[in-house]
């Protein structure tokens, strides 16, 4: 477990924006993770990180402990936990996300 959270902290330290979901940006593998690579999209962000939770249990687990939020996708920007898919359309909507991805 410790590994993994190392693994998370370096992720979301040296990227800008990056999404823990289940799949990938091309294919992702439930509809929270595809409306949360939608929303990115919307925005205009094309260069970001995602992290497929499906492929490393450790990571699956470790980053609900990381972040305190029991659901994935979860959306760091900046090194800081943004929220789920949820919490990213009510942000887009209110153009909160748009704002703080232009940061």
């Amino acid at each position: 477990m410790q590994n993994s959270v190392e693994k998370i902290k370096q992720l979301v330290s040296e990227n800008k924006v990056v999404l823990f979901m289940k799949g990938d940006a091309k294919f992702p593998l439930c509809g929270f993770s595809g409306r949360a690579t939608k929303i990115l999209a919307l925005c205009g962000v094309k260069d970001f990180v995602t992290v497929n939770v499906l492929e490393d249990d450790g990571v699956r687990q470790a980053i609900k402990e990381f972040s305190n939020w029991p659901t994935i996708p979860q959306l760091y920007v900046n090194g800081e936990f943004v929220g789920g898919s949820d919490i990213m359309a009510e942000m887009y909507q209110a153009g909160e996300l748009q704002e703080l991805l232009q940061k």
